[in-house]
């Protein structure tokens, strides 16, 4: 594996004046259902609404001067377009990111008001094509959104935070689309909280890391179908598959209707916006997709917050 917890304990280092620590709270509602003492990590909370930033600053921090200077260029539906965009904008690089025209009105927005320009593809599996062009073009380094070890590094920093408010964490449940949170959450875990249990939720249209399991290797999607555009990916990372293997100890699939029962609950019981990303750990434990051992300390991660509102009515009223 390329990255470690001194990477992970590095990158926390780099990244501090740029990110919140985010709130870690208690959610007994959500325990007396699943039977088990319940936690949520707020990363709704974090700067640009995501987690996602922990990553883009480390990642954009270990860039050479020259790579900076090119320019950077990224994919993605929002949640790390907006990252990398505020990651450039604090050293100066000039960000390009090539999302789909399916990518949420307010994700587009925040990206461009954190100074980035936007271009699109028809959708989620057009963006790789497109990005090598715009490289060949412009000449700018491919910063990839999760298949990247700063980014992994930078993630993992959710888990040191975590673990120094809840030392005793036995489990924790993460959102996926290309493995980027997950794979860095389990890298701090498996150092940190070697007896607790790294469990993934994606969507059953949106299944890139589990078909990389099963499969043995990345595979990329023939079609991405699914209401949380933040776990869309169109094909698992090579390195996040690497840690995930090793160090997550399932990844399980759930409907969308699963995933936005986690909004609505969130919204309900814990005055929490989320967008479907960020309600999919909580909803596969309302679900019983994940059956927590009685009594266990439980950390489900809210990974992110950046819906627009027309949707999150729609969600209330489905």
């Amino acid at each position: 594996m390329t990255v470690s917890v001194a990477d992970v304990e590095r990158a926390r280092a780099v990244i501090a004046t740029h990110i919140t620590r985010t709130p870690l709270l208690t959610s007994r509602s959500l325990g007396e259902r699943i039977g088990a003492h319940a936690f949520l990590k707020a990363e709704n909370l974090q700067r640009t609404g995501s987690f996602k930033p922990r990553g883009a600053v480390n990642a954009m921090g270990s860039l050479s001067p020259q790579q900076r200077a090119n320019g950077i260029v990224t994919m993605s539906a929002g949640n790390a377009a907006q990252a990398i965009a505020y990651a450039g904008r604090a050293v100066g690089a000039k960000v390009t990111v090539a999302m789909p025209q399916s990518a949420p009105k307010t994700k587009v927005e925040a990206t461009r008001g954190y100074g980035a320009e936007i271009v699109f593809a028809p959708d989620m599996l057009g963006l790789r094509a497109l990005v090598k062009e715009i490289q060949e073009r412009q000449g700018s380094y491919f910063l990839h959104p999760y298949d990247d070890d700063g980014m992994i590094a930078g993630h993992g920093t959710c888990a040191l935070e975590v673990l120094d408010d809840l030392p005793e964490a036995d489990l924790f449940v993460v959102g996926v689309g290309g493995g980027g949170l997950i794979s860095g959450v389990a890298v701090a875990v498996a150092a940190k909280r070697p007896g607790a249990r790294v469990i993934g939720i994606e969507p059953t249209g949106a299944d890139a890391v589990r078909r990389a399991l099963d499969a043995g290797s990345p595979v990329p999607m023939e079609k991405v179908q699914t209401v949380a555009d933040g776990l869309a990916a169109p094909i698992a990372g090579v390195r996040n598959l690497e840690i995930i293997r090793r160090h997550v100890a399932d990844v399980v699939l759930v409907s969308d209707e699963v995933i936005l029962e986690g909004v609505r609950f969130l919204a309900a019981r814990a005055r929490l916006v989320a967008e479907p990303a960020g309600g999919a750990a909580v909803g596969a434990l309302l679900s019983g997709a994940v059956k927590p051992r009685q009594g266990e300390n439980v950390v489900a991660i809210v990974s992110g917050g950046n819906v627009d509102l027309s949707r999150l009515a729609e969600f209330f009223t489905a």
